[in-house]
């Protein structure tokens, strides 16, 4: 594809319409691309296309349909089965192409992942994302960007549109993911720290909507206690980001230290907490049930998804009122 046959306003695909992979279609949507959709499930990519969009019946169908192919996929190991695996995006993605890889996973795979779509002339961005998946569906979200200036060149509308701010942190792929990795260390250390925390303040007999309303304006409050424990105090483990996420999340985390003897003593202990969650069968609940290892407390009981839903949106504005102001 060179300059001239650039298109002002690239076809744009997504694949993977989970939590975040849907909002992030719909904000393209709304920006006013018209979004082809591909998901393993395909009455959700049919649902998209019902309000707007094309659903493909595969990667790769949905490949040759665009110019720009957003992977929003869980793992390292998805994106290989959505690029090489049965009719795959790769023998089917044009030259000039982009794929934006949006997963979490290991720096020096997204490297090597660069290189090898690079023989097919296909560009490649390394573009893990941030924000949760309501900011996904208002095109809010961090991206946390690397690749080279032509990937840019074709896929920037589409980046533009599903984020608030797009970091362009080098010319090669594997410094986004990097970073995301750091950032994952943050999340992961803060929910597990807001679960023991809370868990404390339950056994210790503060009743729990008290203890909520004291830290969320106190010293000690952060992002992810606001968030995570609204959902505790719903009672509602609906996965918006599950328990696995972190035992994966944090593992990649571990993994990157290793080969430095880094030493990572709070992450190594969060990891075992969602070790934990997941083998004692939470590992699909949301990422806050990790509180449940705790023994002896009487959680919250389930109420109206309406509270839970209300404590979030409250979050969320807090949080890009600050970013505002900042």
């Amino acid at each position: 594809m060179n300059d001239q046959d650039r298109p002002a306003r690239p076809r744009v695909g997504v694949v993977g319409l989970g939590a975040m992979g849907l909002g992030m279609a719909r904000s393209l949507r709304t920006a006013g691309f018209d979004v082809g959709v591909h998901d393993l499930r395909p009455e959700v990519a049919q649902a998209f296309a019902d309000d707007g969009g094309t659903a493909h019946a595969s990667a790769g169908e949905l490949a040759a349909a665009v110019d720009v192919l957003v992977g929003v996929v869980v793992n390292a190991a998805q994106v290989e089965s959505v690029l090489f695996g049965s009719d795959g995006a790769a023998e089917r993605l044009r030259p000039g192409s982009v794929y934006v890889m949006c997963s979490t996973a290991d720096p020096n795979w997204s490297a090597e992942l660069e290189q090898r779509l690079a023989e097919r002339g296909v560009r490649y961005l390394d573009a893990p994302i941030s924000g949760g998946a309501a900011r996904a569906a208002n095109g809010e979200l961090t991206m946390m960007t690397s690749g080279a200036p032509a990937a840019y060149a074709i896929a920037d509308p589409v980046l533009e549109a599903m984020s608030s701010t797009v970091y362009r942190l080098g010319d090669e792929a594997g410094i986004g993911s990097k970073v995301k990795i750091v950032n994952q260390l943050l999340a992961g250390v803060h929910i597990a720290a807001a679960a023991e925390a809370m868990a404390l303040g339950i056994k210790a007999g503060v009743p729990a909507d008290a203890l909520y309303e004291v830290i969320t304006h106190s010293a000690g409050n952060s992002w992810m206690f606001e968030n995570r424990m609204a959902h505790v105090l719903a009672g509602d483990y609906t996965p918006l980001s599950a328990v696995d996420i972190f035992v994966k999340d944090l593992g990649l985390v571990l993994d990157a230290a290793r080969p430095e003897k880094f030493p990572l003593p709070l992450a190594a202990t969060a990891h075992q907490m969602f070790l934990q969650a997941s083998a004692s069968g939470l590992g699909g609940e949301d990422d806050s049930a990790v509180i449940k290892i705790f023994p002896g407390i009487e959680l919250p009981e389930r109420t109206e998804r309406t509270e839970r839903t209300e404590r979030t949106e409250r979050t969320e504005r807090t949080e890009r009122t600050e970013r505002e102001e900042g």
